[in-house]
């Protein structure tokens, strides 16, 4: 959709040059008249008043146009007709010189007074500090015999300006300490302003109390400086109550509101403010406009600017780069193009600013060939518009691309700045090129990046992707100046490779932390494993006061699904709704994905059910729950409802639907959704929909046609399609197909225990103990072992873990003894002989031992939730179909593949998986 605004017509070239020379021809004038009326009417009999008149009126109409020329004409004819000793023309010409730049004339000017007065010395050192020179500025101060209040603004107002707050602040004080000058509201104005760049909200207090004091506490400089200090040092609420106590707040007071407003409280609360205005200027636009755009509301931006044009205000290059990233967050190509148009028409020429967020919104859009006609018509190019272009490459994967146009700006030659090293080596990170990567390195030593913080982080993500651990310590441990990311950098460097201690060490030694922070070190503990001590440090951030959001509670969520820790996971859910993230769609998708996961799958759609704006993921989530409850059917409709609503999959929508249907045995509707893929939805199949679909033959007893398949496939198969066909080879005991699938799997992964595992089986179900003796012989020689199986169940807010044949656990006798009765009431059934190992005792693998510890351990009315880490057997599946049998009790068992809801004998799977 293309909005249409009505824009004002542009007027010609040709007109607008003329209006320019008579904008020129009549700024000339105002020097011309006053300094021809002194050269035609100066005499000695014309009063000395008159005269003075006359020249402060040239000086001033010269230095405002800075018109060096004229203005050594001017001192020249005061010489000439001998007023050159009058204090106050050779005030006036200390001032003319100044604003012309000629710093060093207006200073010999200077020294040529014989008695210079206070206007004398304060108006040098105010040439000195515009000029940036206030070494000289405190030279001259120093030896001024008398100082007035303007004396010391001078020298404060120098000082911020060039950059030196905390000398504002010293001299603010020294000024406090001179009994003989008294602060005026432009000295607590510049100190406040001072202070709130350097962020001292303790001295800002105190400054606030002392304007109090002076009684300038109302005047509208000495508010404003106040309220642009509190934001400054990000105290909204004391900001806020001087905002509130102003009767008519300037323009600047609520602009700069609006945008606290916005730090603080986020861009509603900003928006509100800003309707509530009683005015508006270009700044109060562009500061909600650019809010907008950078909290990613892009709809609302480009309203925003509809109104803004609609209201009579002129857009300016800060409006059109805030639109043109908005339009690139939302990927609105359209409405981009339709802004460019219009900036073509209405603006005289495309400013290298506004140019480079065209290039990246080309870029990032996909449309690489505009973005470089756009940088190709610039008519100057910067780092900025270069570094756009190599960045749109880069974020489309054009690395080499990205490369080359890095050495053509090294050819320019154009210097590079710290976001152009950060870009291109984001760009080494994508590839996993050290070797580049540590060229660029050495690059950025060379040019003096190599102490940039962003530079420096870049190198410890590119060296830590790159697995070099101890090099991006290094980079780290030289950085003369960290900030949150380089620590969150190095903390999720040690969690790649599993040093989880180092990271924690490193998480307890920073000095600030924010709530990425806290999620980086979560995660880290997840991933590994480690979910008590995961949940430790939830606790942990909740007492410091850390706002947790979305991702942390997906995290968290996360390992509740691993653990099938419910009890846990509803507690985190109803710390969801305390903090007001119940509805958010992120936080909403992972409690579908845990509850799934733990087998409540209904509880799981009441869930999604709830999701009033689903995305993707949402129905991705829901499709792979039913898929890994063996609910195939569910899947493909909620894949239905999904295209129904306009919502397109992606390759994870078929992958969930590929899934359903090979777990259910759905052959048919299998291959008709696997067509669908690439005819329907252009979505070229990767490995795994390839292996759901030889799991799917396979399984429904197709071998023959799933090895086929695997022939004609346009890919090189993975160990994840060889091991589909190897597991449906172990359902129908084929061995010669089992035996190709495990040659191929081996070439591939000779370390994977359940290859050799799965042929091992096949080997002994068919009788073939020669070849079960080869295999474990073969494991032996290479040093595999097989992953001992485990499965836990939580009870009373623990986890249980049992493994085969466990004895460590303080109620082993007592589940042995409810395990043993049990067995037998199966076996009267007459539908299970029990098998008796060699030695002559029961084995009992893990499941059982945590089915049988569930019987005893929770109520008859509860469903026991087990999982285990390998598939599960097909004895241990058969003993829990019929414990479930004889006991009427629910039994759901998630093993490494899939969940079995076991009820009344039978299990959801059909006994297909």
């Amino acid at each position: 959709m293309v909005f249409k605004l009505s824009w004002p017509r542009l007027k010609s070239v040709s007109t607008l040059s003329l209006e320019f020379v008579r904008y020129v021809s009549y700024q000339e004038n105002l020097v011309r008249k006053p300094m021809n009326s002194l050269y035609l009417d100066s005499s000695m009999e014309e009063s000395y008043m008159c005269l003075s008149q006359k020249f402060n009126e040239a000086m001033k109409a010269c230095g405002d146009l800075h018109s060096v020329p004229d203005a050594r004409k001017l001192h020249a004819h005061l010489i000439s007709i001998g007023l050159e000793s009058s204090v106050f023309l050779q005030n006036h010409l200390l001032n003319m010189y100044s604003n012309c730049g000629l710093i060093e004339d207006a200073f010999q000017a200077f020294n040529e007074i014989k008695y210079p007065n206070v206007f004398s010395w304060n108006t040098m050192i105010s040439g000195f500090a515009d000029s940036g020179r206030m070494r000289e500025a405190k030279q001259v101060f120093d030896e001024m015999p008398y100082r007035d209040s303007v004396s010391w603004n001078s020298m404060m107002s120098g000082y911020f300006q060039n950059g030196q707050s905390e000398e504002t602040l010293r001299s603010f004080v020294s000024m406090i300490r001179d009994s003989k000058c008294c602060p005026d509201p432009f000295s607590f104005s510049c100190v406040m302003k001072a202070c709130g760049i350097l962020q001292f909200l303790k001295l800002g207090f105190q400054l606030h109390g002392l304007a109090n004091k002076f009684d300038f506490g109302g005047d509208p400089s000495v508010e404003t400086s106040i309220i642009d200090m509190y934001v400054k040092c990000g105290a909204v609420n004391f900001a806020d109550q001087v905002f509130c106590r102003i009767p008519s707040p300037s323009l600047f007071c609520w602009n700069s509101m609006i945008f606290c407003y916005s730090k603080s409280y986020g861009a509603g609360s900003a928006l509100d403010l800003f309707f509530r205005m009683p005015d508006r200027d270009i700044v109060s636009w562009n500061t909600m406009i650019s809010i907008l755009s950078q909290h990613g509301y892009g709809s609302q931006t480009l309203c925003m600017f509809m109104d803004m044009w609609n209201q009579g205000f002129r857009p300016n290059s800060m409006t059109y780069a805030s639109v043109l990233s908005a339009c690139t967050s939302i990927l609105y190509l359209e409405w981009g193009i339709h802004l460019h148009a219009r900036i073509i028409r209405l603006e005289s020429s495309l400013d290298v600013f506004v140019g480079s967020s065209l290039i990246d919104m080309y870029a990032k859009c996909g449309h690489l060939e505009s973005a470089k006609r756009v940088f190709s018509n610039l008519s100057e190019h910067n780092s900025v518009s270069w570094t756009s272009l190599i960045s749109g490459f880069a974020h489309l994967g054009f690395e080499k691309e990205a490369f080359m146009l890095f050495n053509q700006m090294r050819e320019v030659p154009l210097a590079s700045d710290q976001f152009t090293i950060v870009t291109v080596l984001g760009a080494c990170s994508s590839r996993k090129d050290i070797s580049l990567g540590s060229q660029l390195h050495a690059y950025a030593v060379k040019i003096g990046f190599d102490s940039s913080v962003p530079v420096a982080n870049a190198l410890i993500t590119l060296y830590a992707k790159c697995g070099s651990i101890p090099i991006a310590n290094c980079v780290f441990q030289l950085m003369p100046i960290r900030d949150i990311i380089s620590w969150t950098a190095m903390i999720t460097a040690f969690s790649q490779t599993g040093d989880v201690e180092n990271a924690r060490a490193y998480f307890n030694k920073m000095p600030e932390r924010n709530v990425i922070t806290w999620n980086s070190m979560l995660a880290s503990y997840i991933q590994h494993g480690y979910w008590e001590e995961g949940l430790k440090l939830y606790t942990l951030m909740l007492r410091e006061g850390v706002k947790a959001d979305w991702i942390t509670f997906a995290t968290l969520f996360g390992a509740c699904a691993d653990l099938a820790m419910l009890r846990i996971g509803n507690q985190i859910i109803a710390q969801t709704a305390k903090i007001g993230l119940s509805s958010d769609v992120s936080v909403l998708n992972s409690i579908v994905t845990m509850y799934s996961r733990c087998g409540w799958i209904e509880e799981a759609r009441e869930v999604f059910d709830l999701i009033v704006d689903k995305d993707l993921i949402s129905w991705n989530a829901m499709m792979a729950g039913y898929a890994q409850n063996g609910q195939g059917k569910k899947v493909i409709e909620i894949f239905e409802n999904m295209l129904k609503m306009g919502c397109t999959p992606d390759h994870i929508s078929f992958v969930a639907v590929l899934s359903g249907c090979s777990h259910s045995g759905l052959v048919p509707e299998g291959k008709h959704y696997f067509n669908s893929m690439t005819r329907d939805h252009d979505i070229s199949p990767r490995c795994e929909h390839f292996a759901c679909m030889v799991d799917l033959l396979g399984r429904a007893g197709l071998l023959e046609h799933a090895k086929n398949f695997i022939d004609k496939m346009p890919i090189e198969p993975n160990a994840g399609i060889w091991g589909a066909l190897l597991g449906a080879c172990r359902i129908h005991g084929n061995t010669k197909l089992a035996e190709c699938a495990v040659k191929n799997l081996l070439e591939l992964d000779v370390e994977d225990s359940g290859s050799y595992v799965l042929l091992a089986n096949i080997y002994a179900d068919s009788g073939k103990l020669e070849g079960v003796a080869e295999v474990r012989k073969l494991m032996r020689k290479r040093g595999i072992r097989k992953n001992p199986g485990c499965s836990w169940i939580e009870v009373g807010n623990r986890v249980h873990v049992f493994t085969v044949d466990e004895t460590n656990h303080p109620q082993i006798n007592d589940v042995h003894r409810i395990l043993e009765e049990i067995i037998k009431k199966i076996e009267d059934t007459g539908k299970y002989v029990n098998k008796i190992n060699s030695d002559g005792s029961r084995g009992y693998h893990s499941e059982k031992l945590a089915v049988a510890f569930g019987l005893i351990s929770l109520p008859a009315w509860m469903p026991i939730h087990v999982i285990k880490n390998l598939r599960v057997c097909t004895d241990c599946h058969t003993v829990i179909k019929l414990i479930s049998l004889v006991t009427a009790r629910e039994l759901i068992v998630r093993d490494a593949n899939r969940y079995h809801h076991f009820r009344d004998g039978s299990c959801s799977c059909g006994d297909y998986w």
